[in-house]
């Protein structure tokens, strides 16, 4: 089992130190930018040989209301593709969180999560999204796209806040990205792949069957959602941190009237945005790539420093081999609600599943965790074959991994100080 370590600010540690509320809160944003940032971007080769991709603007983007939070453009990074994949597309959804209130959606404004103008100009790909066949065996000469994130809401608000100048336009945006790519070629796709890691997993989910019905029927379509499935589950103090953030994203911004009304006619639209009330009427096919304890979730849902104030999970949570036996039967009831949020999903022959029983986050934009001689497996199978596998129609592809510890091959996320 290979650990990856992460270093990040401790939140309790700033706790008592003379930090006012205000600064508190600052600290406590930051803090879950660094960890976004690892989990989501950072922790990315930047190997010398991997390819690095421009940054292109949607010009006229603005004119249609399409912008990121601060009211720059949006912006994808596009690898084209090539011989026999010259008319596939593989579209990514970036991921990166969301701003639950006013001040988190106004500082989120001064980063490349709401601003075009903080974006990097240029950026691996690497994983999924990798242009060479011994790293990404099927989808390395598709059309390839980044689409870079800046709105908060999975790419699903409508509206704005005047006083504060927020634009909480991430439907837009997705219809503005997919207009423009349509006319550079998409249009033509003989087969296409929606794709996203974390809030990007979920917009995969909740833009679905929008996808496909941008394409003929002739067009073989399907979805991957990547350590998007975000569960409603009770954190360890017996409170719902997530469904508490989820709220907040889908009331300021305005998300209600973008989710699908086969749910939200039978539930209310918070629920709506938690992918277990969604996934088992997504008509298109859909793939689940999931860590069965997903890193995320466990710092950020299950244990955030707020629900343990006097330090109880802190070992615990930074590293799962000094969980005692309580706490580690936690989070196996947090696998078990996992497997059974897929379970009518699961029964669709048409839908693919790989969950492994690892403390890990955004599989498939990692080289070392998507395609690699050392990357996980269930059985024998790794990620990027599992997902060819299904995308392909191969096989049918069911993988669910056994619980922890029985998996040695996770690449799992160790947290320090």
């Amino acid at each position: 089992m290979k650990g990856v370590l992460i270093w990040v600010l401790r939140l309790w540690s700033v706790v008592g130190i003379g930090l006012s509320r205000s600064e508190y809160g600052l600290e406590e944003l930051k803090a879950k930018e660094s960890l976004l940032s690892y989990l989501e971007k950072d922790a990315v080769s930047s190997d010398a040989n991997s390819l690095m991709v421009p940054l292109t603007l949607i010009q006229g983007a603005a004119s249609k209301g399409a912008v990121c939070l601060d009211g720059t453009p949006p912006g994808y990074h596009l690898d084209r593709g090539l011989a026999s994949g010259a008319n596939s597309w593989l579209i990514q959804l970036e991921g990166g969180g969301w701003c639950t209130d006013i001040r988190t959606c106004v500082s989120r404004k001064t980063t490349r999560r709401g601003s075009s103008k903080f974006m990097e100009r240029q950026i691996n790909f690497t994983g999924i999204l990798s242009n060479k066949a011994e790293e990404n065996p099927d989808f390395y000469n598709w059309n390839r796209v980044k689409l870079r994130y800046c709105d908060g809401a999975s790419f699903a608000g409508e509206g704005q806040n005047e006083a504060n100048q927020l634009y909480f336009r991430g439907q837009r945006i997705w219809s503005a990205a997919m207009e423009e790519l349509m006319a550079n070629g998409m249009q033509n796709a003989e087969q296409a792949l929606l794709s996203g890691c974390s809030a990007g997993g979920l917009a995969s989910i909740l833009h679905c069957d929008e996808f496909k019905y941008l394409f003929p029927k002739t067009t073989k379509v399907k979805c991957l959602s990547d350590a998007g499935l975000f569960l409603d589950a009770t954190n360890v103090a017996g409170g719902h941190t997530l469904r508490d953030m989820y709220g907040g994203v889908v009331t300021l911004q305005g998300v209600q009237k973008n989710l699908p009304n086969t749910c939200t006619s039978q539930m209310d639209p918070t629920s709506c945005f938690f992918p277990q009330n969604l996934i088992a009427n997504i008509k298109t096919p859909m793939f689940l790539l999931n860590a069965a304890y997903d890193a995320w979730q466990v710092q950020e849902s299950l244990i955030p420093s707020s629900a343990d104030p006097h330090g109880y999970w802190n070992d615990c949570k930074m590293d799962r081999s000094h969980c005692n036996s309580s706490q580690m039967q936690f989070l196996q009831d947090f696998r078990n609600q996992m497997l059974d949020a897929v379970n009518v999903f699961s029964m669709s022959d048409q839908n693919g599943l790989f969950i492994n029983s690892c403390f890990a986050h955004c599989q498939s934009e990692r080289q070392d965790t998507w395609y690699g001689n050392d990357s996980p497996r269930i059985g024998s199978k790794a990620i990027a074959v599992s997902v060819g596998d299904w995308f392909f129609d191969r096989t049918a592809v069911k993988a669910i991994d056994c619980p922890y510890p029985c998996d040695n091959t996770c690449h799992d996320l160790v947290f320090k100080i």
